[in-house]
């Protein structure tokens, strides 16, 4: 029988030359090495098997290795003699001199502006999180299924892409807590790009952009949440908009609310064409005492909805996937 040294010189010259290196790990060598350690006496059987686990060990790296080099060798180099035109000096494929943003990168950044105008500060919002800022700080029972797997993702250390920008909330109230009790007020939003459990379709997508906003003071009301909304709408899409709201139900807020607008007819809209835009309501006590702010004392509103859903409406765009489809021909369009 082979010694363990002489498997891995064997195993390891097959990897380098294999193109599906990931097979030699069932070599017939290899599984008579571990079927050795149930022969040995208990005494001899840990040290053995350590080293036929380094064996293993060392194959896997070697794998990795051989994969990273079949890999690079099927990428395609640049082809630098994609097409110029001599005499503006610039590419054909987009009219441009220094690249271009991509749709969603310009209007998020349009979203940010008429916030900012209106008073409040942008925060970008963290691309992994816990679960306490995702959903206990939110008022999410343990058993709500938002909280499954089906809906969330979570890496094997138990931290959590967020599904919501409102993941920011807690931390947003709990810096803004000094502004209250001097007198002033919570204002700020927060942006980002979120990560859900969704079957990729003309209207779902797993990544997409959203906006959330929040604000604390003394006094604030529903009148004034419904009227920032609409100022919103009505500056982003440059137009008298039909606003109503209609009850829903979100962990975080109380009483819940769906902002809808009615479709613009300059978009194909009719008259009772409403299209629900975002969720928003009054932030519930739970949410406020969870970052130490007083219910009693203060009272806010909070809304969020995607930026992919604004700028569809905004350019009739019908399929969510072209804008990480990288098709020039709809890239265009915002050059």
């Amino acid at each position: 029988m082979q010694s363990i040294e002489d498997v891995r010189k064997n195993l390891i010259a097959q990897i380098v030359a294999s193109d599906n290196p990931s097979e030699i790990l069932k070599a017939p060598e290899l599984k008579k090495l571990y079927d050795v350690i149930k022969t040995l006496p208990p005494e001899k059987r840990g040290v053995y098997g350590k080293s036929v686990n380094k064996l293993r060990l060392s194959l896997e790296s070697a794998i990795i290795a051989r994969e990273a080099e079949l890999e690079d060798a099927t990428v395609e180099p640049i082809d630098i003699s994609a097409p110029w035109d001599v005499n503006t000096g610039k590419s054909s494929l987009l009219p441009t001199e220094n690249g271009t943003q991509h749709p969603l990168t310009l209007e998020l950044e349009n979203v940010m502006d008429i916030f900012t105008r209106m008073g409040f500060e942008a925060i970008e919002s963290r691309q992994i999180d816990d679960d306490e800022h995702m959903f206990g700080t939110l008022n999410f029972p343990e058993n709500h299924p938002a909280r499954d797997s089906y809906d969330t993702f979570r890496t094997e250390e138990g931290f959590i892409p967020p599904a919501h920008t409102s993941t920011m909330q807690n931390r947003i109230l709990k810096d803004g807590k000094t502004k209250l009790e001097a007198g002033g007020q919570i204002a700020a939003i927060s942006y980002g790009r979120v990560f859900r459990n969704e079957d990729v379709d003309a209207t779902h997508e797993h990544t997409f952009y959203q906006c959330e906003g929040v604000f604390v003071s003394r006094d604030a009301t529903l009148g004034q949440m419904i009227g920032t909304l609409r100022s919103f709408f009505e500056t982003y899409y440059g137009q008298s908009l039909k606003i109503k709201t209609q009850p829903s139900y979100f962990p975080f807020v109380e009483p819940g609310l769906e902002f809808v607008i009615e479709k613009p007819a300059a978009l194909g809209g009719k008259p009772g064409d409403w299209l629900e835009m975002l969720g928003c309501g009054m932030i519930h006590p739970n949410v406020l005492k969870s970052a130490n702010i007083d219910p009693e004392k203060y009272r806010g509103f909070a809304w969020g909805g995607g930026i992919e859903r604004l700028v569809m409406l905004k350019y009739n765009i019908e399929d969510l996937r072209h804008f990480k489809s990288g098709k020039l021909q709809f890239l265009r369009k915002f050059v």
